[in-house]
Formats: structure tokens, C-alpha cells, sequence
């Protein structure tokens, strides 16, 4: 198996070569990004890999790494692609035109992705990714709730092997709306396409408020959460599960994992990182690949 690694930037290239020092399976891996910076990683924790050079491009060379190892992954030349972290605002300032690498990918492709985290004790979706909450409501569309769940059930059944996947559906407003009294977003988009869902043979329960869903799904009765937007979904995800949850993008022509956290820019050069983000990514993404195979 060889998966591609891009460590990003931060503390990405330490976390990176702390968790291949840990790994012991079969798989090669090629690391792409700024080499000096990853071989610097490397070396100081006694690690070996091949490292990609991509400096020198009319665009950051993280970025350029991200792009490129997500073609080699579609044209077969490796099972899976995993990235590190990237700083957005930075990455911006150099004419960077994407919110994340989810809306990277998406355009790379010409598809829609999902936002998904697995890896610890919930999985989340999102319906809505990086957006302001003011634009939220207007992005909640029926055609973008069901793309998400059937999408989210998809991956739930075909990589990770779940035969008959159970999703909690939240709504966007408090107590999912309260029947009308608190928002009519659940009445109007979610509850209709919910009921669509359902008819279609698919085991999804909504639009409930996002504090039962998060705690029936703690308790195992739901495989997923859908979420309405970030931090929704990702607030109880990190509360819950920070470390252990892997960033997953569905809908995708390849697979691709990511760590779960930023690039921590204050602890860069300490050796303080946390490296278990990175080493479940890389666990998960192994997982997927060996279900496709």
C-alpha cells in the first residue's frame, strides 16, 4: 500500500514524522510539500521516507503538494492521500482562492464534497463547511441536505462497512425549532427532505435538536451526526474526541484524511505536538484503501 502525505505547515511536518516513527505496517509513504522543511522533520526524529519536492511553482508549496498528490492519487499511483494542516489566512494572503482543502479538492474535481469527521466515539457531517453564520441559513438547501446524508450513508456502508448506517439529522435553529415557534428551517427544508429520505430506504432520524443528537450518538444509537454548520458539528466532535478524530472527505474520486486540528504555530520547534491526529488519519485512511482494494 502507499499513501501520500502532505504535512502541511505549522507543526504538519513534526507531527508527520512523529507518527510514521510509530507505524510499523507495510505501506510506503512519499511525503510532498516544502522539502527542506519536511527532511529537517524527519532527521530530527530518525525517520526516513521519500520526500517530493514542490517549490519552485507560481503558488505555495503547500499547496502545490496538495494539488499534485491528489492527481498521482487519482491517476493510481497511490491508494489514499493525507494531509496536514494548512493556515487559510496566511495561505490567502499568497493568492490562495479556497476557504480549506475540502473546497480545494471539491474544485480540483469538478465535485461537491462532504466535510465528515470519524475516528473516536461520534461521527459528524456537515451541511455547511467555512461560511459566516449569517450566510448559514441561505446555504441549507434541500438539495444540499440530501446530498449530504445520502452521500454521508454512502460512505458509511461501502468504506466503512456498515450495512444498515443509522444518521441523526440536527436542525439549524434551537429545539430543532420548536415546531415553528423558534425558526421554520426544520418545518420548511429539513423535515420535508427527511421524510424524502426515509421513503428512499434510508434509516436517518430528524431534524432533532443537535444536543439530543450528539447524545444519542454517544450512546450508540446513531453511526452519524449530520450537522447544519461548523460548529454545530464540531464543537461536541473536539470536546469529545480531539486527537482521535480524522477529517474525512466524501464524495471524492480518491480517499483523503487529515488531521483534525490547525497548524498550532506556537508550538512549532518545541516538540509539544500532539501527533495522534495525524497517526489516526493515517490509520483510517489505511482502512479505507484495504475496503476498496
Amino acid at each position: 500500500m502507499k499513501l501520500l502525505v502532505t504535512p502541511g505547515m505549522g507543526i504538519g511536518p513534526e507531527v508527520t514524522a512523529r507518527a510514521l516513527a510509530e507505524i510499523d505496517d507495510a505501506i510506503t509513504f512519499e511525503l510532498w510539500g516544502d522539502a527542506p522543511v519536511i527532511e529537517s522533520a524527519l532527521e530530527a526524529h530518525g525517520v526516513s521516507a521519500t520526500v517530493v519536492d514542490t517549490r519552485g511553482r507560481s503558488e505555495p508549496a503547500v499547496v502545490t503538494a496538495v494539488r499534485e498528490a491528489a492527481r498521482a492519487c487519482a491517476a493510481g499511483q497511490a491508494d489514499a492521500l493525507v494531509t496536514g494542516p494548512i493556515h487559510k489566512a496566511k495561505l490567502i494572503g499568497q493568492g490562495f482562492e479556497h476557504t480549506g482543502h475540502t473546497d480545494m479538492l471539491g474544485d480540483l474535481f469538478g465535485v461537491d464534497p462532504v466535510m465528515a469527521f470519524a475516528g473516536g466515539s461520534i461521527r459528524v457531517a456537515l451541511v455547511t463547511t467555512h461560511v459566516e453564520l449569517a450566510a448559514v441559513r441561505d446555504r441549507i438547501t434541500p438539495a444540499r441536505v440530501q446530498y449530504v446524508v445520502e452521500t454521508a450513508a454512502a460512505a458509511l456502508r461501502d468504506d466503512l462497512g456498515i450495512a444498515a448506517p443509522r444518521l441523526a439529522l440536527c436542525g439549524l435553529n434551537p429545539h430543532a425549532g420548536e415546531d415553528g415557534e423558534l425558526g421554520r428551517t426544520e418545518l420548511d427544508v429539513i423535515g420535508p427532505v427527511a421524510n424524502q429520505l426515509r421513503a428512499d430506504g434510508i434509516d436517518v432520524v430528524g431534524p432533532m435538536s443537535a444536543e439530543t443528537a450528539f447524545m444519542e450518538a454517544v450512546k450508540g444509537r446513531f453511526d452519524l451526526v449530520v450537522a447544519m454548520f461548523h460548529d454545530q458539528g464540531l464543537v461536541p466532535l473536539k470536546v469529545l474526541d480531539f486527537g482521535r478524530s480524522v477529517n474525512w472527505t466524501l464524495g471524492l474520486p480518491i480517499i483523503r484524511t487529515s488531521v483534525d486540528h490547525g497548524t498550532a504555530d506556537d508550538l512549532v520547534g518545541r516538540n509539544a505536538a500532539d501527533h495522534s491526529s495525524m497517526l489516526a488519519a493515517i490509520e483510517l485512511a489505511t482502512v479505507l484503501a484495504r475496503t476498496r482494494a
